[in-house]
């Protein structure tokens, strides 16, 4: 069964940082071989992907975070991060990642999520 657990969400202040991260175990096949994607549930709002990384390298980020967030992977740790910088109070709210063999923002796989809250 494949687990996605994500770790590093905090509560910090405007401008300021965080680095998520997020081990993959139980996969079917080559870590390397998934498409991953960063989600949020923002509060009163629906799940949107953040950032995704596909398998060939190819990135894609939502337009608000284009400049302050990077998205990164790490095949032989099964892991992925998403760096958050200049953070506002906007990002406040359950980040996700995301595994799977398709491309694009998939959710084949989900994890359980962290809670990241920006405060002014």
């Amino acid at each position: 069964q494949v687990h996605l657990v994500e770790s590093g969400g905090d509560s910090v202040r405007t401008g300021g940082s965080l680095r998520l991260s997020c081990v993959g175990s139980g996969l079917t096949r080559p870590y390397s071989s998934y498409s991953l994607a960063w989600f949020r549930k923002l509060p009163g709002k629906g799940r949107e992907c953040v950032a995704n990384l596909d398998r060939f390298g190819g990135s894609y980020y939502k337009a608000s975070v284009k400049g302050r967030f990077s998205i990164s992977r790490d095949n032989a740790a099964n892991t992925l991060y998403l760096q958050m910088d200049n953070l506002n109070p906007e990002d406040t709210g359950i980040y996700y990642c995301a595994a799977g063999p398709g491309n694009g923002c998939i959710t084949d796989y989900l994890g359980q999520g962290t809670q990241v809250t920006i405060s002014s």
